[in-house]
Order: C-alpha cells, then structure tokens, then sequence
C-alpha cells in the first residue's frame, strides 16, 4: 500500500523536499539575477554588515550545478533523520539559523586564519544536520551519560569531534570554519535535544 497523503513516512520527508526545492529555486533564480549582474545577492563577502541579508540567502544559493547536487545528496541522507524529530518550522528555523551562523563564522573567523574570501553554500546547515543526529542519537546519549562527564568536558569533546570531522571531508575550496560550526552547533543542539518534539507521558 502506498503512503496516504498524511502519512508519518510523508510527513517526515516534507521538510527535506521543502529545502531540497528551494536550494533548487534559488539556483535557477541565481542564474537569471547573474545575467543581470546582481549576483552579490547570493553571495556573503566581508564585511557582513556591508550586505547583511546575506548570511541568509548565501545558505540556499551554490557556486555551480556540482555543488548543489554534493549538498542535495547529503541533505537527502541526513535531513530525513531530524525531520523526524521535529516540526516543520523546527527543521527550517535551524536549517537557516545553521547555515547563517556558520557562514558569518566562516567569513569572520576564516579571515583571521587565511585570505577572507565570500562564501555560499548549504554546507554548513548540512553539518548542522549532521552534527544533530550524531549528538542527539540514543548510543551517544547513553554513552555521554554513562561516562558523567561535566558540561565543559562534553562541551570541549564536541569541539574536537566537530573539527576532526571537518579535517576528515576536507577538500578544495572548503568552508572548514563553516563546516565545523555548523557540526558543533548541531552536535550541541542534539545533546541538548534542542528539536525534539515532546514526548507523552
């Protein structure tokens, strides 16, 4: 039997379909603003606060066709996995929030590492998703409290997850500050259960 219109299996993949569009939307919309020369709408460059919308439309927007299809690909793997979890408006508001935040870092953070250079990309809320379902899974909480480490010990233990990760799926042109924000804001939000829905009593 097929799944009916309001089905879980449904219901579930709804948000990720949702981004998925949209990543598509923006991609098609990035073509036709470039032939007019209005590309820097996309485009999170230094200072943030010279083009502040940005940090936003930055996360949905992609260099070329093989960037897009890249993130689609993970975001079909893992955004099924938190959409799960969650609301619909959940999932959007930490996907955006995610993506911002990491790619704010990136710009603001990168630069004092190497060259600033502008930023695009879903990558980072992609880590974020990532980073949830790794931190908020049933072995890693049992784990974590098993081992009754502080808050700062936990806290520190993500970070060194988060960058060994990103070192892990490094490559050329690579967000590396965008991507390990976005894995440890994800790694901490799903420690912290910070989209899951309520459970009944």
């Amino acid at each position: 039997m097929l799944p009916g219109p309001t089905s879980p299996m449904r219901v579930r993949g709804r948000p990720t379909l949702e981004t998925l569009a949209l990543l598509g939307a923006v991609f098609v919309g990035q073509r036709m603003v470039g032939l007019a020369g209005w590309s820097d709408l996309f485009v999170l460059a230094p200072p943030v606060t010279a083009s502040p919308w940005t940090a936003l439309t930055s996360v949905y927007a992609h260099l070329d066709l093989a960037h897009l299809v890249g993130n689609a690909v993970v975001l079909i793997l893992v955004g099924p996995l938190v959409a799960r979890r969650t609301s619909r408006l959940a999932f959007h508001g930490f996907f955006a929030a995610t993506g911002a935040i990491a790619a704010i870092a990136e710009v603001a953070l990168g630069g004092l590492l190497w060259t600033a250079s502008p930023v695009l990309g879903a990558s980072g809320a992609i880590f974020a998703l990532l980073g949830y379902v790794l931190g908020g899974n049933v072995v890693s909480r049992v784990l974590l409290d098993r081992l009754a480490l502080s808050a700062r010990t936990q806290l520190v233990g993500l970070v060194v997850l988060a960058a060994v990760v990103t070192l892990a799926t490094a490559g050329p042109r690579t967000a590396l500050v965008g991507h390990a924000t976005g894995l440890a804001c994800g790694l901490a939000a799903g420690r912290l259960g910070l989209l899951d829905r309520p459970t009944a009593p």
